[in-house]
């Protein structure tokens, strides 16, 4: 699977949901989120958790670089009552990186989503990703993403470029 991604620190929460909210989305729903990263030698690897038990398991590979970017990854569904046996089996395997807990307001606008987070002991963010359709280029992913980052008045100097486990750990 593929997508193109951004994240942005975002300086006016209600506002950016305004915009957002201005372009139609399909779908808005509100989502607690846990995510243990563990220790891996290439890409990430996350166990997220959320409030009714289950989790995924989300493997992804992407370069740490601001503005539009090209991930590659792979996710698994797990229910609630296998998920704390895997963490554990995890945690043992690899060890555990850095835990990170946010409140995700999801938005879908066409073949994006649109996310608001709030991370604890980190502010608020926004984060894009465009989901690639087998033929589009990423190209084409990234003209989307300029698109959606323009009309949500995100501007360059606001963009991050690793994940929020990096932004924790060197805070």
């Amino acid at each position: 699977m593929r997508n193109v991604e951004i994240k942005a620190k975002v300086c006016n929460l209600d506002k950016l949901v305004e915009l957002v909210k201005a372009l139609g989305p399909q779908r808005h729903e509100i989502i607690k989120q846990k995510d243990t990263f563990y220790k891996v030698p290439n890409g990430r690897l996350k166990l997220r958790k959320f409030e009714n038990g289950s989790g995924e398991l989300i493997y992804y590979e992407r370069p740490d670089t601001e503005g539009p970017k090209m991930c590659l990854y792979e996710k698994s569904t797990i229910l609630a009552e296998n998920l704390n046996s895997i963490h554990t089996t995890l945690e043992k395997a690899l060890g555990t990186k850095i835990v990170v807990n946010k409140i995700r307001q999801l938005f879908m606008i066409g073949q994006t989503r649109v996310h608001v987070d709030s991370v604890e002991d980190l502010g608020d963010f926004m984060e894009l990703e465009v989901v690639l359709k087998d033929e589009q280029t990423s190209e084409e992913g990234e003209k989307i993403a300029f698109d959606i980052m323009e009309k949500l008045e995100i501007s360059k100097e606001n963009l991050i470029s690793g994940a929020y486990a990096d932004l924790l750990r060197d805070k």
